[in-house]
């Protein structure tokens, strides 16, 4: 985590502080449930939340002690001994570390996936206003980066809608696989814990319990998470990209708000560059990068090991830091995204009407010619017209004229025929219907 790319209350969710206080507070639950259970003193258990709560866990001092033990939750236990006094005798009886460790990243990951989902709403939101104000708003089409048929602006953001909404499913059904808890003691058998205490941690702490723990709570959770993010960067990308091409000189459809007082370039002070969408880019691509090694999570040795450990330790921060900025970031720029509807229409106009292309050969095909002869017909005109445009001919050709000029085409449609193929209305006549599926 670095803070150019950090929301402090994501930050804050991965701080040693908020690990600790975390730590403690399944600590203190499994003391409840064990003092329930007759095993230790009720006194003693509201001893160790009495003087646990008021206390500043100290992490300099939790550091020092990891020096000498090298291991980070002893560290902690013994820190809180010092706090809490002689009760403490009773702190962690039949846990394991990993108990602590795993139901402590659990809950650090379902906070971070609520933030995310804030995210995704505040995204989704900022999406759909542009795309109602833009709805009718005709632009052209691409594939393969070249003039296809005419869209509107409006549906691209649908599109866009459509997807982040998936992703928001998608980190819903991943928060819940991720929110288990595991007090399971030693290689997960509750030898020396009753099941009760994991289950009432587990309620305390707002998590469902592990079925089968091992010790360890199953990394094909935590790979199904760390996948998501994956996919929900590469949405965050894939618009970006969409952005990002639209601003080039040569299209100027759309471009990144430019502040009074921004610049550009140190050495070309005409410069507006897409720097925001460029740069998520390249954060989802440090998004992505944790999604192999999550899955390289799911192979631990036997009951356990830790090999994990020091993957989910950089990764959990990390990833969730990051797309969580992402998502902001990609707010901001769709919510001030400046949208130039007339250089959308001149740009659609570029190559002298080739984009109703298809629906002249469609028209050919229903007046009784084959495909192959109406293909001909149509791409002979068309490439007349692409190879002027292309080359920069002066005054070059109009496709329409070109087609009214065919024998072959006229004798197979009338004059009214052919120009009832240019109505640009007909590719969008649609809208509505696709809003409707998108929006309710």
């Amino acid at each position: 985590m670095i803070p150019r790319y950090s929301r402090q209350q994501m930050v804050e969710i991965w701080s040693p502080e908020t690990k600790f206080r975390i730590w403690f507070e399944i600590e203190a639950h499994g003391c409840d449930a064990l003092a329930e259970l007759g095993v230790i003193p009720k006194e003693d258990a509201a001893t160790i939340w009495e003087k646990g709560n008021a206390a500043e866990f100290d992490v300099e001092r939790i550091d020092a002690i990891e020096r000498e033990t090298k291991h980070d939750v002893i560290a902690f236990l013994t820190h809180l001994a010092e706090i809490v006094g002689e009760p403490s005798r009773f702190v962690h009886q039949g846990f394991t570390s990993s108990d602590i460790l795993d139901t402590t990243l659990s809950v650090q990951l379902a906070r971070a996936s609520d933030l995310l989902l804030e995210g995704l709403d505040a995204l989704l939101a900022a999406i759909e206003r542009r795309a109602k104000e833009h709805k009718n708003t005709v632009c052209i089409g691409r594939s393969h980066g070249i003039h296809a048929e005419p869209v509107t602006f409006g549906l691209k953001m649908a599109q866009a809608y459509a997807e982040f909404s998936r992703c928001r499913e998608r980190l819903v059904a991943a928060r819940a696989e991720i929110a288990t808890c595991a007090i399971s003691g030693a290689v997960g058998t509750f030898a020396n814990i009753d099941p009760y205490v994991e289950e009432y941690v587990a309620e305390k702490m707002g998590l469902a319990v592990e079925p089968v723990s091992t010790q360890v709570i199953p990394r094909d959770r935590h790979a199904m998470y760390f996948a998501t993010l994956g996919v929900i960067a590469s949405s965050i990308e894939r618009l970006a990209t969409e952005i990002r091409h639209l601003q080039r000189t040569e299209v100027l459809e759309a471009e990144e708000f430019f502040s009074k007082g921004q610049k550009g370039s140190s050495a070309m002070p005409h410069k507006r560059n897409p720097v925001l969408t460029e740069n998520l880019t390249g954060l989802s691509r440090i998004v992505r990068a944790f999604v192999t090694p999550a899955l390289e999570n799911v192979a631990l040795w036997h009951e356990r090991d830790i090999s994990h450990s020091s993957v989910e330790r950089m990764a959990a921060p990390d990833a969730t830091v990051t797309l969580d900025f992402a998502l902001t970031r990609l707010t901001n720029v769709v919510d001030k995204l400046v949208v130039y509807p007339e250089r959308m229409e001149a740009n659609m106009d570029a190559l002298g009407g080739l984009v109703h292309s298809q629906r002249v050969l469609l028209a050919l095909t229903q007046a009784g010619l084959s495909r192959e002869d109406a293909y001909r017909l149509v791409q002979r005109n068309a490439m007349k017209v692409w190879d002027a445009y292309q080359s920069r001919q002066p005054n070059p050709p109009v496709f329409l004229d070109e087609l009214l000029k065919d024998e072959e085409v006229r004798a197979a449609l009338s004059e009214e025929e052919i120009r009832d193929k240019f109505d640009i209305g007909y590719h969008t006549k649609h809208v509505d219907t696709i809003f409707k599926r998108v929006f309710g």
